[in-house]
């Protein structure tokens, strides 16, 4: 049983929380929060002690690894703590909003040999896999096109916005990321388009964006699409679609079932995208700590890493640069 402790108990370290506790080869075994209430409450609901600070997590022998699920100005430090204690880290996206960050923290763990893997989740989706797998596998021929579309059911409070670290940063490193893993190749240009189509007036007074489209390109020539809105009133919509030689493929929207209508004033009635990301990436989030146990007991590289965070970011920052000079700006530029 690997021993795990976590860090942050609101809605996300909550539910890796309780997947970490109903896995047969893991054990919940600490938790912490700076809401002490919040840590209780997860502690008493699956049995895990419930630690004073983030330092008595890192130095408690009874903790073999640690999942970082608090908010983001803390990711850099605690992922820098875990790999000075030798214990192997799954830390939730970003690692910073700072570029500049997060090569220091590179620099900081570098060499150090203690697993960091980053909470891509999204790779481990059953669609988007078995699309990617598909496209390895060359059944599409030679890809020339990915589409993905990310958009969320509803704006987030003000709040929110207030530390989130703008629209690229923080939903749409998710589709940088998950970008990369489709095509198999590193994007070397980046054109992005902002909008302020749902609030206009908060996000010209917060300095963000609710809409947006960006295209890639890697260097021979494969590009990549994504579009992302922060409002979709049919539910979460999270498609991918992969255009190749050969033919497409395409990973789909989960909905709570298959049942399709048909009736004399309407045909394919069927239920709504499954809710937010939670509900719809149920299964990648317990894929993704069946990885992380695979490399606490086996050792090795996780599959998604600290790089993988770092080149998500850069290409977050390209992004804001093209939409900040509008041209199309070369990955390069940035790191």
């Amino acid at each position: 049983m690997v021993r795990i402790g976590v860090l942050g108990c609101g809605r996300i370290g909550r539910m890796h929380a309780a997947n970490i506790a109903a896995h047969p080869e893991a054990r919940l075994a600490m938790v912490y929060d700076v809401d002490a209430g919040a840590a209780a409450e997860v502690g008493a609901a699956f049995g895990a002690e419930v630690a004073g600070s983030a330092e008595a997590v890192f130095a408690s022998g009874a903790v073999d690894a640690v999942l970082v699920a608090t908010a983001t100005p803390t990711h850099a430090d605690y992922i820098e703590m875990a790999v000075a204690a030798g214990k192997p880290v799954l830390c939730e996206k970003p690692i910073d909003l700072s570029l500049a960050r997060v090569e220091a923290c590179a620099r900081a763990i570098a060499g150090k040999g203690v697993p960091v893997q980053l909470g891509f989740n999204r790779r481990f989706d059953p669609g988007h896999r078995a699309a990617r797998e598909a496209v390895a596998r060359g059944e599409i021929g030679d890809l020339h096109q990915v589409v993905i579309t990310s958009r969320d059911p509803g704006m987030p409070p003000r709040s929110y916005y207030e530390v989130a670290g703008g629209l690229f940063r923080d939903m749409t490193i998710h589709d940088f990321d998950l970008a990369r893993f489709m095509l198999g190749d590193e994007p070397v240009e980046v054109v992005a388009m902002g909008g302020r189509l749902i609030d206009p007036g908060l996000m010209e007074e917060l300095g963000d964006h609710d809409t947006a489209m960006i295209l890639l390109r890697t260097a021979d020539g494969k590009q990549c699409h994504i579009n992302n809105s922060r409002t979709a009133v049919y539910g979460y919509d999270q498609r991918v679609e992969c255009l190749g030689t050969k033919g497409m493929v395409q990973s789909q929207n989960r909905r709570a079932h298959e049942m399709v209508r048909s009736t004399a004033t309407a045909t394919g009635i069927a239920e709504p995208a499954l809710f937010f990301f939670i509900e719809r990436y149920a299964e990648a989030f317990r894929a993704e700590i069946d990885a992380f146990l695979r490399v606490v007991r086996d050792g090795g590289e996780p599959e998604v890493g600290f790089e993988d965070g770092r080149r998500a970011l850069v290409l977050a920052e390209a992004a804001y640069l093209s939409l900040a000079e509008g041209r199309v700006v070369k990955v390069s530029e940035v790191g």
